[in-house]
């Protein structure tokens, strides 16, 4: 048959799954991510051989019935918990993908990832930092979400950024910082500060443009009117006035702003700019 494993959702016990492992065509055996902790938990304490186990959670094909964040988070760290590795499924939203049922209503682990771009649904699940493998669940992807999702780097936390204005040449080039967007070791409530740049475009122009009040999710580049600060990129936490010497550039969709949960100080960040 040409197959590499066998995945098990039910009818066998803890003992008999372990002894599964040690099969002699090498096959690996995969467990449901998803559902029964219980059971995982008596494979592993019947010692398999951990090199041919792995853990991978279930899709679904109809609205609703994914699994909640909080408990997809319950699993994976329980898995990880024994050295497992953890597999999820994105969906792609290109015209007349299909899955192995008479539903197309997308085919995604988690619900909140239903019907948003696929990319997102990826950069989502890396940023979580306990998911190892992801699939796409449905057929075809487009070359675009294949293209989008092959670019994106597993360790950087990388925001989907609506453009609010035309980027002056400094403020394109301070978006795309060259040695790479860092959250400030000590990390502020109120925003995500990137401090590199200033020191890089000390002496370009950042003339004042667009300097509405903050509010939550917004993308900021400090202008000419904050000396020393100008060129500074801040990623707004809470709401707060602005005094005319920050630079909105543009904002994070609401469905990106769930990414922001996952900064921390000295964490490496990118954004990749909305269609």
């Amino acid at each position: 048959m040409h197959a590499d494993g066998i995945r098990l959702d039910e009818g066998f016990n803890g003992a008999q799954t372990s002894a599964m492992t040690y099969n002699r065509q090498g096959l690996k055996i995969e467990l449901n991510a998803s559902t029964e902790m219980g059971y995982i938990e008596d494979v592993m304490t019947h010692h398999p051989d951990r090199k041919k186990i792995v853990a991978c959670h279930n899709f679904y094909p109809q609205k609703y019935t994914g699994l909640g964040l909080s408990h997809f988070g319950r699993c994976n760290e329980f898995i990880k918990k024994h050295g497992l590795t953890v597999a999820a499924f994105v969906s792609s939203r290109a015209k007349g993908a299909y899955g192995p049922w008479p539903v197309n209503e997308g085919l995604c682990t988690l619900e909140m990832h239903r019907g948003l771009p696929v990319d997102f649904q990826v950069r989502h699940l890396f940023a979580m930092g306990n998911v190892d493998d992801i699939l796409i669940a449905n057929a075809y992807a487009s070359e675009e979400e294949m293209k989008a999702c092959a670019g994106i780097n597993p360790s950087v936390l990388t925001f989907g950024l609506c453009l609010e204005k035309k980027l002056t040449k400094t403020e394109q080039a301070v978006l795309d910082f060259s040695k790479g967007h860092v959250v400030r070791g000590d990390m502020s409530d109120y925003m995500l500060r990137s401090t590199w740049p200033r020191t890089v475009f000390a002496e370009d122009s950042i003339p004042p443009e667009n300097t509405r009040n903050l509010v939550r999710g917004d993308v900021v580049i400090l202008n000419d009117r904050y000396s020393r600060y100008k060129g500074e990129l801040h990623i707004v936490l809470k709401d707060m006035p602005n005094d005319g010497r920050k630079n909105v550039i543009g904002r994070l969709p609401e469905y990106e702003q769930v990414l922001l949960d996952y900064a921390a100080p000295w964490k490496p960040f990118a954004f990749t700019v909305c269609g």
